[in-house]
């Protein structure tokens, strides 16, 4: 975990919140190398957050994610029918190469391993059809309800902790038998007693919350990928 333990040297982070950080990191390793996924919500700029972390996760951060030798092996078989069923000029345009020998290099080098990761924020359409029908309450509530499963961790994101609609993720995703970790700020609100991980930076301004979250994070995502793509 050495990009959380160079974050909280140079933030001159409490022993507590760099335990925190480190369980937390700990959690979302083991949720993805035991087959299970990530879920994340937040509000306004936690929301933001919310996507930030699904694409530090889904794509690579900084190192390059190869591909697994059993998916090369199928991708290559369905490429080969691909080439066979259509004409060489279709298929060298879908795929962007100018050689139909290319075409299974270039997707090769141009598909990145991602951690199963959603954003519960993403989802407009679903998400205003449920706050115009139902409540803005339970709108992440409501996601959690249909995607989460059984030791997948969700991620909640709330400067102040209190925020009602992560609250009733939480709650859901407990009842679902979920991890769960809190980003949050001041005394950690009500999502600190929700919680399996709670990080609580020592902030009270919002945007300086938000800042910490972003540091934090980042160091997670960085650790996580090191250590699940290091050959």
């Amino acid at each position: 975990m050495r990009y959380i333990e160079n974050l909280c040297i140079r933030r001159k982070y409490s022993d507590v919140l760099k335990v925190q950080i480190q369980n937390a990191y700990k959690l979302l390793f083991d949720c993805y190398k035991n087959g299970h996924k990530v879920l994340i919500c937040g509000n306004g700029g936690s929301s933001a957050d919310s996507s930030h972390i699904q694409g530090e996760l889904m794509k690579n951060f900084v190192l390059k994610r190869s591909l697994d030798q059993n998916f090369k092996a199928s991708l290559k078989s369905v490429l080969d029918d691909f080439t066979k069923k259509y004409r060489e000029n279709d298929v060298m345009k879908v795929i962007g190469v100018s050689d139909i020998d290319k075409a299974y290099e270039k997707f090769a080098t141009s598909l990145e391993t991602g951690l199963p990761t959603i954003d519960l924020t993403a989802f407009t359409a679903l998400n205003t059809a449920y706050i115009n029908d139902t409540s803005e309450k339970f709108v992440f509530a409501n996601s959690v309800l249909g995607l989460g499963e059984k030791e997948d961790v969700l991620i909640c994101i709330s400067t102040s902790g209190n925020s009602n609609n992560i609250i009733n993720a939480a709650l859901v995703a407990k009842a679902k038998s979920l991890k769960v970790i809190t980003l949050t700020g001041k005394d950690g609100g009500i999502l600190k007693g929700l919680s399996d991980v709670s990080m609580i930076v020592n902030e009270n301004e919002t945007y300086l919350i938000q800042e910490e979250h972003i540091a934090i994070y980042h160091a997670l995502c960085l650790d996580i990928e090191e250590n699940y793509f290091k050959n």
